[in-house]
């Protein structure tokens, strides 16, 4: 005689939500299949997950509460079976529809087709034909993950090992995150925003089904000194206020290599220089932009503060506090 989902769980039909949900855990601390040494471990399992599956299910339950107390309207010969044994779907149809020629089976197809999700969020069970019960596999659900580098990289690319935190399930279906260090190959030219496919390093497959895939979606850090949008980056240049006010020739240090610019004459703080196609070099390059910053020297000694003093005569005029 078939176990019913009340007995393969042992409970009682009374039983609270917590109780039942406290009575799966233990089961499938025992039997997973990834920590149970028991022979019968997977088929176990697959019995305790749709039973649990079902009860756990308030509307499930509900429709499974009735078939019970309402066996005659299931029995009619399936496989011999009286009414009240087995209501295992599985098991039904495994064993096939005997005699019961005049009875309409027609809602009992769909109504156990619900009850197969099964553990860890995603798992299926298929009961298959009326001549035997198969399990399909399913490939790992694709996750996602972000992280910042520094905009550098962007010209040059790298390969570097990252830590990532990622939520998964763990062996008896309880959420968790796991902890992953991966090595990664960051290619340059990468946008804010694009990602990285990293096959199979996502959700762990069902039923020997494949692993999902993992995709890292890439972001610049902003400091003091750069900034990316999209593909053009914007780059801080320290300037002198005699390079500014003259408008000199310098030599700069960029993320794009070294560059001779011009700067203007009467440049000011936040002016912006553009360099065409020396953003990001994507397949359609972005533009560096150099942000101006002016500085002044400290006037640390006696010669220092007397170059600032005709300074300030020489320029008498000028107030900077003037709208």
């Amino acid at each position: 005689m078939a176990k019913n989902y009340y007995e393969e769980l042992g409970v009682t039909r009374d039983a609270t939500a917590e109780q039942i949900k406290k009575a799966y855990r233990k089961l499938a601390r025992k039997y997973h299949p990834d920590v149970s040494k028991e022979e019968n471990a997977e088929e176990k399992m697959q019995t305790i997950n749709v039973a649990y599956d079902t009860l756990s299910n308030e509307e499930k339950k509900k429709e499974y509460d009735f078939m019970l107390d309402n066996p005659q309207g299931f029995a009619g010969g399936f496989g011999g079976q009286s009414a009240g044994q087995g209501f295992d779907g599985a098991q039904y149809y495994s064993q096939g529809f005997g005699s019961g020629e005049g009875q309409d089976f027609s809602g009992f197809e769909d109504l156990f087709g619900r009850f197969g999700r099964g553990f860890g969020g995603g798992q299926a069970h298929d009961f298959g034909s009326r001549s035997s019960r198969q399990q399909r596999s399913y490939k790992g659900e694709d996750q996602h993950a972000s992280i910042e580098v520094d905009a550098e990289i962007a010209y040059q690319g790298t390969t570097q090992n990252i830590s990532l935190q990622i939520p998964t399930y763990n062996a008896y279906g309880e959420p968790e995150v796991q902890r992953k260090t991966l090595q990664v190959k960051i290619p340059k030219g990468m946008k804010e925003g694009q990602q990285i496919r990293l096959s199979k390093q996502g959700q762990a497959g069902i039923n020997g089904g494949e692993n999902g895939d993992l995709y890292i979606e890439i972001r610049y850090k902003d400091t003091d000194k750069i900034r990316v949008e999209g593909a053009d980056v914007y780059y801080t240049v320290d300037i002198s206020p005699w390079e500014a006010a003259l408008g000199q020739s310098v030599e700069l240090t960029t993320p794009a290599g070294k560059v001779k610019v011009n700067i203007p004459k009467n440049a000011k703080t936040g002016s912006q220089l553009r360099l065409k196609d020396k953003g990001i070099p994507s397949k359609t390059p972005g533009h560096l932009y150099l942000v101006l910053n002016i500085v002044s020297p400290p006037a640390q000694t006696e010669q220092e503060q007397q170059a600032y003093q005709a300074f300030a005569e020489a320029f008498s005029h000028f107030n900077p506090r003037q709208s």
